[in-house]
């Protein structure tokens, strides 16, 4: 995974965001060790400490579990990964529509959107629009 980070927010909350990606996305598996904080600061080009008090939030939030000898794992609790990665889904999608009424465009425009372009992405099409074919 590769890490970037945005000036506009802490770094401690980006590494957040990026480790539940992590989480989500099975490249930390429910179970699995995660690299120690010397690892993942070293990955990410961030302080130390910074990647601790990252690890020690989602430690709080129940994503990771600390065992002496075994350094951290992730939870073996599905059903929450599955609710985050529910949560996570809402947001970018009440996103999206907060941005379309920006525009001017209303819910049901912007629902038509999403169902056009998941239909383009869906692997369902045998072969590009004849637009798409005009450009090649």
């Amino acid at each position: 995974m590769k890490w970037k980070f945005r000036g506009d927010r802490p770094i401690y909350a980006q590494l957040i965001e990026h480790l539940d990606r992590g989480i989500l996305t099975g490249e930390y598996p429910p179970g699995s060790a995660i690299p120690s904080v010397r690892t993942l600061a070293l990955e990410a080009e961030v302080n130390p400490n910074t990647m601790q008090k990252a690890l020690a939030e989602l430690e709080n939030r129940g994503l990771l579990h600390t065992h002496r000898t075994a350094g951290r794992t992730v939870t073996e609790d599905k059903t929450m990964i599955e609710r985050l990665k529910e949560n996570l889904a809402r947001t970018h999608v009440n996103t999206f529509f907060e941005g379309m009424q920006s525009i001017g465009i209303d819910a049901g425009e912007a629902a038509k959107l999403i169902a056009a372009a998941a239909e383009g992405a869906g692997g369902g099409q045998t072969g590009g629009s004849e637009a798409e074919e005009e450009v090649m």
